[in-house]
């Protein structure tokens, strides 16, 4: 029987209980005082009407619309996806169904008998378990929740914190609770919380949080405001002192879906071993079994002598076996899937101003060094940041504006970023000599006076640019500031409007400028040629 919630604080009580947690966290540099907000005359007959019930969350998907979905973003794991989506598809379906019978009556939908299509995950690290479902929730467009199980013995809560998933995804779905109910909460690493045959009292780690979770798997109603949240807790005094009553708002779990999922590395050990022992005595050598087949023989007693509680496993029904990646399968995720790491690396080199390309071959080098990580797709990632740490580092900045991936870079990483390190200082010389010459030309157009660089002059501004780290333009801009003026100055004493600025008039151009000018009134005197 579901107990009733604790009686609301009174102002004195609630008083009490903020000063100990202000005083908690804050010492004595924090008080707490309360104040009476007039109340305005008949309030409750003012208050608003609830507002209208906002429409109901709508789904019209086929199973195969969503392994359609699946496939764009998911290599293999062809069986997984096929049952995920038709045991989604029967669950919204049947979601739809009460939905419509609630319509027509309340006592109709509760006569229908039905038994939810929980899921349980079960498969090797980074083979895609969390992506088909974050996928699933993206294309029908619920909210959607991810929680380690580990955290929930971490902090040493029975299930107290479990409650706060399903607050959670009425955060997601943004305060709207009639679309939080249709959500879909994940908790990974179940496996974690398998709890121990020899455990001698409570255990908070295992049975204490799978017995927590069998209501919210099943149905009960979770307050959307948790009584360990302070932040709840004023909003409903104050919603108390306004009104006269705080508004309790609940959530229904009947329509949530939920999925776990876990490596189960030991499970794999255990059927394997169950396997070999159902073999003596009908052949000559035990069947061997490969690993991504293991799974398939996984029973509900493998789950029970695993560590968990038979009315546990009883509300995961669907049971999904993702299997193993090997090379060419994470040459085909790099190849094809619209969620590619690629498209990560792309957009992480173009905002350093380079386009990179991947040769096939350079891939399937790539994938090769990413299995042998034995993590699944998340081993690419691990290559791919090792191989190209110090492309972003160098290559960033230095002139290149195209990295074509080849499996000569794959094999010889740095040999080939010192080749491409030289091409890009090149490069970045040339996009600096073009500036400086746009420079010059800018600075005719506006000021009616043309100046030109020599040759020694341009090769020093590309050196002085390349070492300081500086725009031509600004580098230019800094260095002849006060050149509009000075040689306004000569053109108005000589009529002369032509100069050649030569490598001098880099190192030192207020000397340079000054010496022309000099030259301008004394043309006798010696100066340096311009």
């Amino acid at each position: 029987m579901e107990q009733n919630p604790p009686p609301f604080p009174s102002p004195e009580e609630l008083k009490t209980k903020i000063a100990e947690f202000m005083k908690q966290n804050f010492g004595d540099r924090v008080s707490v005082q309360t104040f009476m907000q007039p109340e305005p005359a008949a309030a409750a007959e003012d208050e608003k009407p609830e507002q209208v019930e906002q429409e109901k969350f709508q789904f019209d998907f086929l199973p195969r619309d969503i392994k359609a979905h699946l496939d764009r973003f998911v290599i293999k794991q062809e069986e997984a996806k096929k049952v995920l989506s038709i045991a989604v598809c029967d669950h919204y379906n049947h979601a739809k169904y009460l939905a419509r019978l609630e319509k027509e009556g309340a006592s109709r939908a509760e006569e229908i008998e039905y038994a939810k299509q929980n899921v349980i995950l079960v498969g090797p690290t980074g083979v895609g378990k969390t992506y088909l479902i974050k996928h699933i929730a993206d294309l029908i467009k619920v909210p959607f929740v991810k929680a380690d199980a580990t955290k929930f013995s971490e902090t040493g809560y029975v299930g107290g914190d479990v409650e706060d998933l399903v607050r959670e995804l009425v955060h997601k779905a943004d305060g709207d609770v009639n679309l939080a109910q249709f959500g879909i909460i994940y908790i990974d690493e179940i496996d974690k919380i398998a709890s121990a045959g020899n455990m001698i009292g409570r255990d908070v780690s295992g049975r204490g949080v799978q017995t927590t979770l069998l209501k919210l798997m099943e149905e009960t109603e979770v307050p959307v405001r948790s009584m360990n949240d302070l932040q709840a807790q004023l909003q409903a005094a104050f919603e108390f002192q306004r009104r006269g009553k705080a508004k309790r708002e609940t959530i229904n779990t009947r329509h949530i879906l939920f999925v776990v999922s876990g490596a189960f590395e030991k499970l794999k050990e255990q059927v394997a071993r169950r396997i070999r022992q159902s073999q003596i005595g009908f052949s000559a050598s035990p069947v061997q079994v490969m690993d991504n087949q293991l799974f398939q023989h996984v029973t509900t007693h493998d789950f029970v002598e695993y560590g968990f509680e038979p009315e546990f496993i009883g509300r995961l029904p669907v049971r999904v076996v993702c299997e193993d990646l090997d090379a060419d399968d994470l040459f085909k995720i790099m190849k094809f899937s619209e969620g590619s790491l690629l498209r990560q690396y792309e957009r992480a080199f173009r905002a350093y101003g380079i386009d990179i390309s991947f040769e096939d071959e350079a891939l399937r080098l790539l994938a090769e060094a990413g299995a042998k990580e034995k993590t699944g797709a998340r081993g690419l990632l691990t290559v791919f940041e090792k191989l190209f740490r110090d492309y972003k580092y160098y290559l960033a900045g230095s002139g290149l504006s195209q990295l074509r991936v080849t499996a000569e870079l794959v094999r010889e990483p740095k040999l080939v970023l010192d080749r491409l390190m030289a091409e890009g200082h090149k490069e970045e010389a040339k996009a600096l000599e073009a500036s400086a010459l746009q420079f010059a030309q800018k600075f005719g157009s506006e000021y009616g006076l043309e100046i030109a660089f020599d040759d020694s002059a341009v090769r020093r501004l590309v050196d002085r640019a390349q070492s300081e780290r500086m725009t031509m333009e600004e580098l230019c801009g800094h260095l002849f500031k006060e050149y509009q003026f000075g040689l306004g100055l000569i053109a108005k004493n000589t009529g002369r409007n032509k100069f050649v600025l030569s490598e001098a008039a880099v190192d030192a151009p207020d000397k340079f400028l000054s010496e022309l000018v000099v030259q301008s009134y004394y043309p006798a005197a010696p100066a340096q040629k311009a």
